[in-house]
């Protein structure tokens, strides 16, 4: 080819570009797209132009394989924000999140609260449904929503400094002390609290940073974790999350289409107090794993603590990973198919008098502890409509028999009172701060 041709292709390519991209500013015009799914929707048009001029050799080829993925895939995914309840409860598990803690500044009244709640529900709103605020910091220009939610809770120290001491909610009493914790006070409790979710850790950063910095002066960080899980269409059909000791976790979770799920996670609309109707308790667990212990057990071994085989899931009674674990079986040899510390008969509903509670957990990683141990666990947060009905009874029957806790460590600890989700033009706990 001469040089003269492939200057011409090379022109004619750039203009495909910029047509393309022309094309792109129109369609947003005529259509509101936001400037987010715009510039994706150019970068498409510019790499297909760049593709069209084969005669560039290897910068084409680049630019062929930097091609964005549409925005119809994971990244376009939107929840609502609005709603009965608030997103990211009965959400579908979130590949990447933050869960961070706040709490006023000195000198923060309930109306600086209010005035920090009513932007944060906007700012959360806009994120969500994909649109940039207008202090937006360029972030997440060019990313889709990807299934972004944000979920906002009350601590116990909240309802004394902003005056309400009169609505705390006699569910949000301090949780109980357990033998085997071992609590940082520094990175539990706190007045507010956020949980952060989605399927791209840019766009779960980008809110996280939102909300921090509209904070500004009415709020400071307390505490501050961040976890992972699989991320979607990493398997061939959707599975059970599995834990960082490799376990399937959560197979037993309640499930929207029970039909005792509502009474077990939210609280009743004749519910006390009043402006929680809608809303349920998180509790927040740091649970740090002794990896280095378990990875020595034999993969036999593993699964007799849990109560369940590592490859599928499946009790060790027998069946599939969704069979109900028969806790009364019993070996040829006249041992328990289930050992009597399973972790999985321990926590069952069946040993704890019905109770259960929604898990929706996040797995992390900080690094490595000064004795070279993986700084890795579980960051566990727990649903239910009343902690003495969910959490409290089973972390007791565990604390005393679960055969599990020898390789665990309870390091960090909170609860949070979460209200009921918002209607467009109100704020999330609106019925608290101007009831």
């Amino acid at each position: 080819m001469s040089e003269r041709k492939a200057r011409r292709e090379v022109t004619s390519a750039g203009a495909a570009s910029a047509e393309g991209a022309g094309k792109a500013q129109a369609a947003a015009k005529a259509g509101g797209l936001s400037r987010r799914r715009l510039l994706g929707t150019a970068g498409a048009a510019g790499a297909a132009g760049l593709a069209a001029g084969g005669g560039v050799g290897a910068y084409a080829a680049d630019a062929a394989r930097d091609t964005p993925t549409a925005l119809t895939t994971v990244g376009a995914t939107a929840e609502p924000f609005h709603g009965a309840h608030q997103p990211g409860i009965t959400t579908p598990t979130h590949a990447c999140g933050h869960l961070v803690a706040f709490d006023l500044a000195p000198g923060a009244d309930r109306k600086a609260a209010a005035a920090l709640l009513r932007r944060w529900s906007r700012t959360a709103g806009q994120l969500m449904a994909g649109r940039a605020p207008e202090d937006d910091t360029g972030i997440a220009l060019d990313a889709g929503p990807s299934s972004l939610t944000v979920t906002f809770g009350f601590g116990r120290t909240f309802f004394g400094r902003t005056g309400l001491s009169g609505q705390l909610p006699e569910a949000l009493a301090p949780l109980p002390r357990f033998t085997a914790d071992a609590l940082d006070p520094r990175r539990g409790d706190g007045d507010l609290w956020a949980q952060i979710g989605a399927n791209d850790a840019l766009v779960a950063f980008h809110a996280l940073r939102a909300l921090q910095r509209q904070a500004a002066d009415t709020a400071l960080t307390r505490w501050q974790m961040n976890g992972f899980n699989r991320g979607p269409g990493a398997t061939a059909r959707p599975r059970t999350m599995r834990n960082l000791m490799g376990q399937v976790d959560g197979t037993n979770n309640p499930k929207p289409s029970d039909p005792d799920f509502q009474q077990r996670v939210f609280v009743p609309e004749n519910g006390s107090p009043e402006w929680m109707a809608g809303g349920s308790y998180a509790v927040v667990r740091r649970i740090r794993m002794l990896l280095d212990s378990w990875d020595h057990l034999s993969r036999e071994r593993q699964e007799m603590v849990i109560g369940r085989r590592t490859s599928d899931g499946a009790p060790l009674s027998g069946g599939t990973e969704t069979t109900p674990a028969d806790l009364t079986k019993i070996n040829p040899d006249g041992s328990l198919a289930i050992m009597g510390d399973a972790h999985i008969r321990v926590a069952a509903p069946e040993s704890n008098q019905g109770a259960a509670m929604l898990r929706r957990s996040f797995s992390y990683h900080d690094g490595f502890r000064d004795d070279g141990a993986p700084d890795a666990g579980l960051l566990f947060v727990a649903w239910q409509a009343d902690p003495m009905k969910g959490f409290v009874p089973v972390q007791r029957k565990l604390d005393r028999g679960d055969g599990l806790s020898r390789f665990l460590r309870h390091e960090a600890s909170g609860l949070f009172a979460v209200p009921g989700g918002c209607a467009p033009g109100e704020y999330v706990g609106q019925r608290l701060l101007e009831g």
